[in-house]
């Protein structure tokens, strides 16, 4: 498939496209990178969303996959890719935190892309083992203050979402908690149900079954406003620790000096597909949130996000694993 899409995009020289020629576009298939495997949640969401692209441009989509150095391998071919819009990318928010844990990384996540939108936000939610007597983040953060170093969190590998939302968390509440890294999200909930760890920021749709069952407490979730897919929990944030917010996400972007009418011509029906009810109820099953800003939005948060986990990996003294 990899072979195939890469025919799909021969690097002939395209006419820059004028405003006037925005609509135009496209006139030949569009590959997009997701620089993670397939089956997460980057690669659902953007194959969600290209196969109603696709419909709407009349062209095919190639959602071509390229794992590999931590997604840096997939998102370096996108910012090197010609920008005429025929080669894009589905990259999650580990975008905006790799540059704080690796040394030489060969693009600049804010000078060499172009946002076209952020199309989903995955809140988190705070989740502790039954055993662990608090039924609050107030009564967590009291427990944590009154045991220091004795509280466990597990996560899904060292500098993953997972981690630096338990590291924000303990940053803002001057808690000292241990981290136990797991090689993925799956074998760290896991151990939380086992009890090896006490508690765990684990997505939305991983947990909720587990809540549901009584298996696992849920204290409160990582974003701003509660979330969709689970209005009932709260936010960390009304829960003691105002400020507090922490959601993964996964976006879309081109390269630099794409032109200006083909990222808004992208921008306007990815938002519109995201916007529609039948892709907003498929995501929402995996605990995905629609978004669909404006590139101008997108590119705030990408470069509000640099500096803030530069700031904590900084503050914490996070090193690559």
């Amino acid at each position: 498939a990899s072979t195939a899409a890469a025919q799909t995009t021969s690097t002939t020289s395209e006419p820059a496209v004028s405003a006037s020629k925005g609509q135009a576009y496209p006139t030949k298939p569009v590959r997009v990178i997701v620089p993670q495997s397939a089956g997460g949640s980057t690669d659902l969401v953007a194959r969600a969303v290209t196969q109603k692209l696709s419909d709407v441009f009349n062209q095919s989509i190639v959602v071509d996959n390229r794992p590999g150095a931590g997604s840096l391998n997939g998102t370096d071919m996108v910012a090197k890719a010609a920008p005429d819009g025929y080669t894009l990318l589905a990259v999650a928010a580990s975008f905006t935190i790799n540059p704080s844990l690796q040394k030489n990384l060969p693009f600049d996540p804010i000078r060499d892309f172009a946002p076209i939108t952020q199309m989903v936000a995955l809140p988190h939610v705070l989740v502790v083992h039954p055993s662990v007597p608090v039924k609050s983040v107030n009564e967590l953060i009291a427990l944590a203050k009154a045991k220091p170093g004795q509280l466990n969190y597990g996560s899904s590998g060292i500098a993953t979402s997972t981690h630096l939302a338990a590291e924000l968390f303990r940053h803002m509440t001057g808690t000292d908690m241990v981290n136990i890294p797991y090689k993925g999200g799956a074998p760290g909930v896991v151990a939380l149900l086992g009890g090896q760890v006490q508690l765990y920021f684990a997505t939305i749709s991983t947990a909720l079954p587990h809540i549901q069952a009584g298996k696992l407490r849920a204290l409160g979730v990582t974003s701003s406003r509660r979330s969709v897919a689970a209005p009932q929990f709260p936010t960390i944030a009304e829960s003691g620790v105002p400020g507090y917010h922490h959601t993964s996400w996964v976006g879309m972007l081109a390269p630099a000096k794409t032109p200006q009418p083909v990222v808004a011509r992208l921008n306007a029906e990815a938002v519109k597909v995201l916007h529609s009810q039948n892709v907003k109820t498929l995501l929402l099953r995996d605990g995905l949130e629609a978004v669909g800003d404006s590139p101008k939005e997108f590119a705030a948060i990408i470069k509000t996000e640099v500096a803030k986990w530069q700031n904590l990996v900084k503050a914490a003294g996070i090193k690559a694993d």
